[in-house]
């Protein structure tokens, strides 16, 4: 990615009936030109401007994050990407998981030029949290979206009921009520999520 010059940033309303679309190589500019901003563009191009999250969502983003980062640095197997990185996925949308994990020779496979942009590659994990102000259909989309992407297992954690619903690769979601524990299975090994922060 090459930095462009710009003057001061303006920011601006967008009511929620306008929808704005972009193309792959705008979206790069605007997203070099705003690194404070976290943005997403859908398949169709459309651009997704993303809030900054609030104090608590932001501790639990940590958290999970967290919990993934030490398991990797112990068994090695992979990469774990905070909620900042962009995948350029299949369909052509770019997507910012909330933590997302990809495996070493995956990720090894990339050129130096594509893991230093959006990387073109779908996580093999990824993990997306409700907020309280969320509303669930866009997060679910976003969920079945990262399954038609080949991602291999996904958790959408909802702290609002207490709730996950499990994504896997070709299978009906899974819903469990007040987990204690999540495992990540034959996707990440031998890792379990300790939730008794998440649901604190």
């Amino acid at each position: 990615m090459t930095q462009t010059k710009s003057s001061a940033a303006l920011a601006i309303n967008l009511p929620p009936t306008l929808t704005l679309t972009v193309t792959r190589e705008q979206f790069i500019e605007l997203a070099i030109a705003n690194r404070e901003l976290q943005l997403e563009r859908t398949a169709t191009g459309e651009l997704i401007v993303n809030p900054p999250t609030g104090g608590e969502t932001g501790i639990i983003n940590s958290e999970i994050g967290g919990q993934i980062w030490l398991w990797n640095c112990q068994t090695k197997l992979g990469a774990a990407y905070s909620s900042s990185t962009g995948f350029d996925l299949p369909n052509r949308a770019i997507r910012s998981p909330d933590a997302s994990w990809v495996r070493q020779e995956r990720w090894d496979a990339l050129t130096p030029e594509q893991k230093e942009g959006f990387a073109p590659i779908s996580p093999d994990f990824v993990v997306e949290l409700r907020s309280k102000s969320d509303n669930m259909k866009p997060l679910r989309d976003k969920m079945k979206e990262y399954m038609d992407n080949q991602v291999r297992l996904g958790w959408l954690i909802d702290r609002k009921n207490r709730k996950v619903e499990i994504y896997r690769l070709n299978r009906e979601v899974e819903v469990l009520d007040n987990p204690a524990t999540l495992s990540g299975e034959d996707v990440l090994p031998g890792f379990v999520l300790d939730l008794a922060e998440v649901w604190a």
